[in-house]
């Protein structure tokens, strides 16, 4: 039987309240997450406490960040098993979310997940950020960007800043030590229209990790050479 006590008890320690109904959908979550990585690698994590604490309340942390209102357009860059793009919509379900991952593989579990929860207003698209940033359908349309890609910022900020709209936020999340990475960061994060706005360190209950959000706000548009074409970013950070 799937449980979902620490993700119960991790809420309460930091002071996020979730209706049961919404609880309810973790639950299942879990176990389809559980379950599919049984047929395909979708995560390393697979002990039930840890899946609650490294995926869901990591996830959530970016509440705590009092960025994200119930109702933004969101999109999330890397999802992978569907984190954090997914968790938020639980939460904030009045919000519309898009989910891109470069894995098909990925993108058939994420459907699975949305239908079997009963969520709106949210879908996943197969394919790489480089292209759809490039998209008129995509670029600058999302309030926040949100991204737990494991990626330089510099690099990251280049995948996921295009689809901030102008005012908008991109929201990455990263380890605690990123004082370097940051300061290497600036540039790209100028060139590409954006500021750094604040920084927020929360600790993930009951494994003392601490995670870093680092809030970027998109202050002007993103000149139209960016981002560059696929595997560019990556091979030559701005």
């Amino acid at each position: 039987m799937t449980s979902i006590d620490s993700l119960i008890k991790g809420l309460n320690t930091l002071h996020l309240n979730i209706e049961h109904d919404k609880l309810e959908k973790f639950k299942k979550y879990k176990k389809l997450l559980l379950e599919w990585n049984n047929k395909i690698n979708i995560t390393a994590i697979t002990d039930e406490q840890e899946v609650d604490i490294k995926h869901f309340l990591d996830s959530l942390t970016i509440l705590k960040t009092e960025s994200i209102n119930n109702g933004d357009k969101i999109i999330d860059v890397g999802t992978g098993g569907g984190f954090p793009g997914i968790p938020l919509k639980i939460v904030n379900d009045k919000s519309e979310v898009v989910l891109l991952d470069s894995l098909n593989k990925r993108i058939k579990f994420l459907n699975e997940v949305i239908n079997d929860l009963n969520l709106t207003d949210i879908s996943s698209i197969h394919g790489r950020a480089e292209e759809y940033g490039r998209t008129e359908e995509y670029r600058e349309k999302f309030d926040v960007v949100v991204s737990r890609a494991v990626a330089s910022l510099n690099i990251l900020s280049e995948y996921c800043l295009p689809f901030a709209k102008v005012g908008g936020l991109f929201i990455a999340m990263k380890s605690s030590q990123t004082e370097e990475e940051i300061i290497e960061a600036e540039h790209a994060i100028n060139t590409l229209g954006g500021r750094i706005e604040k920084q927020l360190d929360v600790e993930l209950p009951f494994i003392c990790i601490v995670h870093r959000l680092i809030i970027i706000r998109k202050i002007k548009s993103t000149p139209v050479k960016y981002p560059r074409n696929p595997g560019k970013p990556k091979k030559n950070p701005l």
